[in-house]
């Protein structure tokens, strides 16, 4: 995949977001996204997915989901609702009259940390993307980044490439990449959402990235040659520029021997693990 330092396929991304139904149009903006963004080493994508497959049930749920029932609203928001505050029975299972009340600048300890002044930002701007991007703040400053006003971005989060680029613009603003090179998957976690929340599935999801990245290219495949066939030599011939039909032919055989032969290796038109090496990471 042109853009990232190692063969990355839909297949891979398939696995990652456990079939996922709508994998192909993540894997179509992910290819054309996350090098914007330098998410391009096996670390990086491997970090990225899985912080933001954790957070998104696999890239499933990508708008905050405010149902609450009134004892959810008194665990989840005590701070607003209880002795003293505001009656939960009055909120319970109404969305938007929730986010309204507790993501409205007014009624928060962190007063203007959200931007939430105007009537129905608390709504307008809830929890969106694979990262929940919230607040109109937050819109405004990921909006300005694309060209886009906090309203404009909004329209643009609700898409898969919006979601998906919100996500990105927040793993760049907290400097994630430099994490994901350290292998430091407490600290990416932190970044991500402030504490160590659900640890444990995060790191099983980053070792299972590393592994289906690391392992799911044709250089750690067996050697391929004619009559090979299979998502290997398509991979080869689609780092060769080549018709990328998996099977191993005579026309793959010459284009692998004339890279060869430019490159300095033995043209034998096979592809073992140097040649793999060399070609797929090119």
């Amino acid at each position: 995949m042109s853009g990232f330092s190692f063969v990355f396929t839909k297949e891979q991304l398939a696995t990652l977001l456990n079939n996922n139904p709508e994998t192909e149009e993540w894997f179509e903006a992910m290819a054309e996204i996350l090098p914007k963004y330098d998410i391009t080493t096996v670390e990086r994508v491997a970090g990225f997915v899985a912080q933001c497959a954790h957070e998104s049930n696999n890239f499933r749920s990508l708008e905050e989901n405010l149902n609450y029932s009134e004892d959810a609203l008194n665990s989840v928001f005590g701070r607003y609702f209880g002795p003293g505050e505001r009656d939960a029975s009055e909120y319970a299972r109404n969305p938007e009259k929730i986010a309204n009340y507790v993501y409205m600048d007014e009624y928060r300890s962190a007063r203007g940390a959200l931007g939430n002044t105007e009537p129905g930002d608390g709504w307008r701007f809830r929890g969106r993307g694979l990262k929940q991007l919230t607040g109109r703040n937050n819109y405004a400053a990921f909006g300005e980044t694309v060209g886009m006003s906090a309203e404009e971005a909004v329209e643009y989060v609700k898409t898969k490439p919006g979601a998906l680029e919100s996500a990105c613009w927040f793993w760049d603003k907290a400097n994630c990449n430099k994490f994901a090179d350290e292998k430091d998957i407490v600290g990416m976690s932190k970044r991500i959402n402030g504490g160590t929340i659900g640890l444990e599935d995060r790191k099983r999801r980053w070792e299972q990235a590393l592994n289906v990245l690391r392992n799911g290219s044709a250089s750690k495949h067996t050697t391929v040659k004619v009559g090979s066939r299979g998502e290997a030599v398509e991979e080869v011939q689609k780092a060769l520029g080549i018709t990328a039909d998996g099977i191993f032919g005579s026309a793959t055989e010459s284009a692998v021997k004339k890279w060869q032969k430019n490159n300095g290796l033995s043209a034998d038109g096979i592809v073992g693990p140097k040649t793999a090496a060399r070609l797929l990471n090119q």
